[in-house]
């Protein structure tokens, strides 16, 4: 099965070497990236092989994994690439799903979202089958076999969680990192030592996948609004009740039930 990964970014990447680790007879993975360079890096390292950006060469699969914020042009452009099936891994879905359905209507359609940096992989993968069918499976197969935990979900159920567990969670996190002064390791707590962890791995990555995140996705006015009514709150009564309203939405949370944080 050939496939064409368009982009050769962390996700790219992860999409192209996953597929290939499972078995190199099925899947024969092809890059192509503006960067030319990252695309013949990313081939070599799984033993693909890397096509130029206007390649007229056409696949049974076709992975989108580019920002969030050219998906639609970029499915516009390689739709007509793909023989059997479209994928995207975008991180966003309702978008990708409907600009996949516009521009390859007669092809199988799936969009994935790896909830987890590729150096945390294996772990939960979100799923929209939006046109399944025998390649689609192959590939979502692939990626189980992996040790992935490949879950069906929809596109306005996942960009509904996306603002929560990386809009807002993000926010949070690096209001904290511009909040905090600096303090000797002595004094550290349990909490503050969490924090500085999760500091430490959201600094550690790319800021513009960050800065995509933030821009698809609504999450940060709502901590913002949080933090100001938990600076205001200017009675011990008034901080219960904030307390109090916090341990019951993790209580919640937790009912729901979640997977780990990846």
């Amino acid at each position: 099965m050939d496939v064409l990964v368009v982009g050769a970014g962390a996700m790219g990447r992860w999409f192209g070497a996953t597929l290939a680790a499972v078995d190199e007879a099925t899947f024969d993975v092809a890059f192509t990236d503006l960067d030319a360079e990252a695309a013949a890096t990313a081939a070599d390292a799984i033993g693909g092989r890397d096509v130029p950006t206007d390649t007229e060469d056409r696949f049974d699969v076709v992975c989108l994994a580019v920002p969030m914020s050219i998906a639609e042009a970029a499915i516009d452009e390689y739709a007509d690439r793909a023989i059997e099936a479209l994928v995207d891994v975008t991180g966003a879905m309702a978008e990708p799903v409907a600009a996949m359905a516009a521009h390859a209507p007669n092809r199988e359609r799936a969009s994935l979202h790896p909830l987890f940096a590729p150096s945390n992989a294996p772990g939960n993968v979100a799923a929209v089958r939006a046109s399944p069918g025998p390649t689609t499976d192959a590939v979502l197969d692939a990626i189980a076999a992996a040790g992935n935990d490949v879950f069906e979900t929809t596109p306005a159920e996942h960009d509904e969680a996306m603002a929560t567990v990386q809009a807002s969670a993000h926010t949070a996190v690096l209001a904290y990192a511009l909040a905090a002064e600096s303090v000797p390791d002595r004094f550290q707590t349990p909490i503050s030592e969490g924090l500085l962890d999760l500091v430490e791995q959201v600094t550690g990555n790319s800021p513009q996948v960050y800065a995509e995140i933030q821009s698809t996705f609504d999450g940060a006015d709502a901590v913002a609004a949080a933090a100001r009514r938990i600076a205001e709150a200017d009675t011990d009564e008034a901080f219960v009740e904030l307390y109090e309203e916090a341990r019951s939405a993790v209580d919640e949370s937790a009912g729901a039930g979640h997977g780990g944080d990846q």
